[in-house]
């Protein structure tokens, strides 16, 4: 990745997506002219000290050859929202695209988005919420769904020759429940930080920026990862309380991020390499079933250690999955139907992913009386015809899991390699 930048550039001239016409879409979203005053006369620098301290508050550089939030290590809290566009004009989308980069480059090195130009009497490009905070590690990951890139007979962006195999809708997978108001979409994109209200902020700003020209499909918040994506960052626990991601992929390991991660020069198309694909599901736990169900059946459904995320018959959480293990009465110690049996390497052809996850909880359902929570599973990988996709076949039709959750969401999103300061996120697609 190339150094932090002092300040983001000055977004490329475009047609089509205008200051006016974006701040006028969003203007039920504007918090007053008096906070205009505020956020542009804010200097980019400044002699005091930030409230916290530490990396936890600390930038991460938007541009680089990778875009961020991918191999850095996870934060703790997740903003998450899909797009779809209203406008068919190329243009429409590059902008948006063009003033992401701007603004992106911005929120992430903690300073509020200052366009390069602002007509009078118009709401405040920056919706002001950051003001004083640190920029707690943000990162800001954008992805393309498939249907950005057309369908049969209406290449509406006429951007259909660019579009990747492996970019396709995920196959349907047994057991699915899926809500399709919230999946799908034809831009994503993925904010991560140490501070809730800094990830919030960004698509905040991100909407408005939008708002002419795309609507939100969906949104998800999340806390608390459920998996490390470092070697300097301990096992979480995930909401059922089990460790979660103790044999992740993690980013120091450079080949396995070649080999799984990292879209390569000859996978295509050209402009995805260093790329990769991303995969959202959403997947409530049904908290009235595993709360009845005796620690000895969840260790069982794991096949790991509760207290200790030791795998079954093991001492300790990184000692190796012995899947050949066996009982005195030569029963599997890790049973056949458990998660980390199915999900195992040795299973799945040797494929990895790296998971990047989140907790999530929704209000109650009037009338259910039950916890509406889960994870908001997200991955990241080189090519989903190969990894994830027979993983979930395989998860979905045998995994003991299965009993205690449901797949409500899902989504697939080709995110392009890292930006340049004299380019944007996805400029090569318009090449």
């Amino acid at each position: 990745m190339t150094g932090e930048q002092d300040r983001a550039p000055d977004p490329p001239a475009h047609s089509g997506l205008t200051r006016r016409g974006v701040l006028s879409g969003a203007a039920l979203l504007g918090i007053g002219a008096g906070l205009d005053h505020v956020i542009t006369k804010a200097p980019h620098k400044t002699t005091a000290k930030p409230p916290g301290s530490g990396p936890s508050a600390s930038a991460v550089p938007f541009y680089g050859a990778y875009q961020a939030g991918i191999a850095t290590p996870a934060q703790d809290y997740l903003s998450f929202a899909a797009f779809d566009l209203t406008s068919e004009a190329v243009e429409d989308l590059r902008g948006i695209l063009q003033e992401w980069t701007a603004a992106a480059a911005s929120l992430t090195a903690g300073q509020p988005y200052q366009p390069a130009t602002q007509e009078p009497d118009q709401p405040p490009a920056d919706t002001g919420e950051a003001i004083g905070l640190t920029p707690a590690q943000l990162t800001i990951t954008v992805g393309f769904g498939p249907s950005l890139f057309g369908t049969p007979g209406h290449d509406r962006f006429g951007l259909g020759r660019m579009k990747p195999s492996m970019l396709q809708p995920l196959p349907p997978f047994q057991g699915d429940a899926l809500d399709p108001s919230s999946s799908g979409g034809d831009l994503c994109v993925q904010a991560c930080a140490n501070d809730p209200q800094v990830a919030f902020h960004t698509l905040h700003v991100f909407s408005r920026i939008a708002s002419s020209a795309a609507s939100l499909r969906w949104s998800q918040l999340g806390f608390g990862r459920t998996s490390s994506t470092s070697h300097a960052q301990t096992t979480p626990r995930n909401l059922m309380g089990f460790k979660d991601g103790t044999d992740n992929i993690r980013a120091e390991d450079t080949g396995e991020m070649n080999d799984y991660v990292w879209v390569q020069p000859n996978d295509g198309p050209a402009w995805m390499t260093g790329g990769t694909y991303l995969i959202a599901r959403r997947i409530k736990i049904l908290f009235d079933v595993w709360d009845s169900t005796i620690l000895e059946d969840q260790q069982r459904v794991i096949g790991r250690d509760k207290l200790t995320g030791a795998p079954l018959g093991s001492k300790s959480e990184y000692d190796p999955v012995e899947l050949a293990a066996t009982a005195a009465d030569g029963e599997p110690l890790i049973p056949d139907n458990a998660h980390i049996r199915l999900a195992n390497p040795q299973n799945n052809n040797g494929q990895r992913i790296l998971r990047r996850g989140y907790s999530y909880s929704e209000p109650v359902e009037p009338g259910s009386g039950q916890i509406d929570a889960g994870l908001f599973f997200i991955a990241f990988q080189r090519s989903p015809e190969r990894q994830f996709i027979p993983l979930q076949r395989r998860l979905a039709a045998n995994d003991a899991l299965n009993h205690h959750t449901l797949h409500t969401s899902s989504a697939i999103f080709a995110c392009p390699p890292g930006a340049s300061p004299s380019g944007f996120i996805g400029n090569m697609l318009f090449s």
